[in-house]
């Protein structure tokens, strides 16, 4: 069966979280005591049958506790460079398919049913699917196969952000504000 591979990208410092670097934002609980990054990859588990997950040299636990999950768990040495750097990494580590979906560490909103209509789209024949809420696109977004090579030409902090201004985008209308929203104060933590 065709299947995409998930890219869970766990290897950002989360600096606006906490500028002095003490404490880890994806390890911090959500209501249930269940650890942000635990709750995204679950997400992406659920919906696809292999997600390699990108974390940072001294990443605290985080690969540890994706490892328990089944996430593929990969060391990206430069992921300090930014963003493009894992994706890179990831793409590196990931086995050949249909395409990737690619999620963030740090948004453990995302309904499932947003996965897998982007994973859905992709397979369908969308070169890049995006999930829209509210006129506002969101994360994570899928690629198609066709954009291994640009997506392996990328590095810095802004991602995939080029691909997207520069090809045919998919755009899958969600009833799902978990794409906007992500971790990055203390005060994004739900009480």
């Amino acid at each position: 069966m065709a299947a995409l591979t998930g890219i869970l990208l766990a290897a950002g410092r989360g600096r606006r979280f906490d500028p002095a670097g003490a404490r880890n934002k994806l390890l911090q609980t959500l209501p249930g005591g269940e650890p942000v990054v635990a709750a995204s990859a679950r997400h992406l588990l659920s919906c696809l049958p292999r997600v390699i997950a990108v974390v940072a040299p001294s990443d605290g636990g985080v690969g540890d506790i994706l490892g328990a999950l089944g996430c593929e768990v990969t060391v990206c040495p430069d992921a300090d460079t930014g963003m493009g750097a894992s994706l890179v990494h990831a793409l590196r580590h990931a086995p050949v398919s249909e395409g990737w979906l690619v999620a963030l560490g740090d948004m453990p909103f995302v309904a499932d049913s947003t996965l897998a209509a982007l994973r859905d789209a992709v397979l369908n024949g969308a070169g890049i699917a995006v999930p829209v809420h509210e006129g506002r696109r969101g994360n994570p977004v899928a690629f198609g196969a066709c954009h291994r090579e640009a997506l392996l030409g990328l590095g810095g902090d802004q991602g995939a952000r080029r691909l997207l201004q520069a090809h045919s985008v998919t755009e899958i209308l969600v009833p799902d504000p978990g794409i906007l929203r992500d971790i990055d104060t203390p005060s994004d933590l739900p009480a």
